[in-house]
């Protein structure tokens, strides 16, 4: 983290939207562990539990996004970055115009901002955009329009990217392409929270976990489908290392390696220092079809950029710490 201090320590302001949330306010925690705390916050808090998110971080001040661009006017010189995390990131939300002015048309507008003022502009792609992975998980230009998301939250990551690779503002800002996230601060996501959250009250509580039936047995047994898990505490290392560095265009970021849902479960029961107990349920009907069964990312571009800094925990240590450090004691991070 030495080139992050180095390249905040005449203190620009970092612009972090979303940084409330899940992997935003865990990027503000290590931006703070790395002295860096002239930071904006921006994020909808509403009457939910997400501000405890804020507790035990440094920052200047937390604007909704309506707010945002109003309070951007005049202080161009004044800001070092912009890290765009905040969306909607419901996989199932159906209010595509929501989606579209949200998701597309509000980034849109922001990266025209930083553009304009040499601001340098990091963004959260999604491996959503992958769809089905029929087409790979390359992070590459040249496919990219040849991606078919299999609902509209992927479709409104999808449509910046292609408006970014159209405008030609690819090679000057970065996008980056998070694969299954989990980790500490994602309490407040109900539904859209990692299936650690959601089984671990279960297992506590009846010792078993229930996973979802394979959608496509001749390919994945029961518990086999194959997901690319990433620790969040890995994730915004990899973001501070794409503000600390000069690298612009798609990235993957991910684990690079895909573990089954049984291997995740294998890890929680680990964790817990509980025998492994699995059952298998079918599919909810809302997400047949649309539904990865397989996730893996191709990590090569992401590590030419960032070299080691790309290197993961093993799914059974990030668990382990998620769940003992975090989960059971009832904290943030």
């Amino acid at each position: 983290m030495g080139n992050m201090k180095q390249q905040f320590n005449d203190e620009p302001i970092v612009i972090v939207t979303g940084g409330v949330g899940f992997i935003g306010s865990c990027l503000v925690r290590n931006l703070n562990d790395a002295g860096v705390k002239n930071i904006i916050l921006v994020d909808d808090l509403g009457k939910g539990i997400k501000w405890r998110n804020l507790l035990g971080k440094s920052f200047i001040d937390v604007l909704d996004k309506s707010q945002l661009f109003k309070w951007l006017e005049g202080k161009e010189s004044a800001i070092g970055a912009i890290v765009h995390l905040g969306a909607c990131t419901k996989t199932i939300e159906d209010d595509a115009s929501y989606l579209l002015e949200n998701n597309y048309r509000y980034t849109v507008n922001l990266a025209e901002y930083a553009f304009r003022n040499d601001i340098r502009f990091v963004y959260a792609s999604s491996a959503a955009t992958y769809g089905d992975g029929q087409q790979g998980f390359s992070d590459s230009y040249e496919s990219l329009e040849n991606l078919r998301s299999l609902n509209m939250y992927g479709m409104s990551k999808q449509l910046f990217d292609v408006w970014a690779k159209r405008e030609g503002y690819l090679d000057k800002i970065v996008g980056l392409k998070f694969f299954n996230v989990f980790g500490p601060n994602e309490f407040h996501k109900g539904r859209m929270a990692s299936a650690i959250v959601h089984v671990l009250p279960t297992i506590q509580k009846e010792g078993v976990i229930r996973l979802f039936k394979s959608s496509q047995p001749d390919l994945y047994c029961d518990g086999g489908q194959m997901r690319d898990f990433v620790y969040v505490k890995d994730v915004v290392r990899m973001i501070c290392a794409f503000l600390s560095n000069g690298a612009t265009g798609l990235f993957n970021i991910a684990s690079g390696r895909a573990a089954s849902w049984n291997d995740l479960a294998a890890a929680i029961f680990s964790a817990l220092n509980l025998p492994l107990k699995i059952e298998y349920i079918p599919m909810p009907e809302d997400l047949i079809g649309k539904y990865q069964n397989y996730t893996c990312a191709d990590m090569e571009k992401t590590r030419a950029a960032i070299g080691n800094i790309a290197d993961c925990m093993t799914l059974e240590d990030s668990v382990k710490d998620y769940i003992q450090n975090y989960l059971l004691p009832d904290q943030i991070w």
